[in-house]
């Protein structure tokens, strides 16, 4: 097993062929978590799963799961859901908030979480420079006073929408966040989300396989397609 060493300032990343061949999708280790690496990784369908003794471990999955924004499917529980409780979706309200959050929550057979610090800090980064959102649900307290109930937060390059990770602190608060994310960002330019892991929620909202030479074929024209909207801080959903 042949594992790269990627230097620091160099961001070229190998084609993850062999890694996924041979090294269960590890692609390289590095010592940096640049903004630069990071963007570059992105667009290659390649992304940091964590981190270990200062050592950053990057890897790509195949198949990739992916939902396209026109396939996206709302099971008849949650739409009911959707239209009688109250609630308020915003977006790049709340990112530290978020992700402070997803870094949180407790992962089956896993001591601890891969949001480490760093992460956080390297989301943060590309938050401010625009590239990177968060989207915040909102439930009423007993005062009636909104408060953070769950949500998300991912990677956007060009017309394509990375998700990295969610959290909900009460029932249905990151499905709902993500109901009424995927719309917004299609209405924005979005044309792929990239899901990363195959998981039975992903499947409910109509994720689908995507060979991983069909992804990368698909991030080369999709990475430089602008939006058609900034997503800017604001609104997306309200209800009650």
């Amino acid at each position: 097993m042949n594992i790269p060493f990627l230097p620091p300032g160099d961001y070229r990343f190998p084609q993850p062929d062999y890694a996924l061949a041979e090294c269960d999708g590890l692609v390289g280790v590095s010592r940096d978590l640049d903004t630069g690496r990071l963007l570059a990784a992105y667009r290659q369908g390649i992304f940091p799963w964590f981190s270990h003794n200062g050592l950053f471990y990057w890897y790509a999955t195949a198949p990739r799961t992916v939902l396209l924004p026109e396939n996206l499917h709302i099971g008849r529980s949650l739409a009911k859901t959707l239209r009688h409780k109250t609630y308020q979706i915003t977006v790049n309200q709340a990112f530290a908030d978020v992700i402070a959050h997803c870094a949180a929550v407790p992962r089956a057979g896993q001591d601890g979480s891969w949001i480490a610090p760093e992460f956080q800090t390297a989301y943060t980064k590309l938050h401010r420079l625009g590239f990177a959102h968060s989207f915040e649900c909102r439930y009423p307290d007993e005062t009636g006073r909104l408060k953070l109930a769950g949500g998300f937060y991912g990677v956007q390059i060009g017309s394509v929408f990375y998700g990295e990770s969610m959290f909900a602190l009460a029932p249905d608060a990151s499905k709902i966040a993500f109901a009424a994310a995927v719309p917004f960002l299609a209405q924005c330019g979005i044309r792929l989300i990239d899901c990363q892991q195959d998981t039975a929620h992903l499947r409910r909202f109509g994720s689908q396989p995507m060979p991983f030479t069909d992804f990368q074929t698909a991030l080369q024209t999709l990475n430089h397609q602008p939006l058609t909207q900034t997503i800017s801080s604001g609104v997306v959903r309200e209800c009650g």
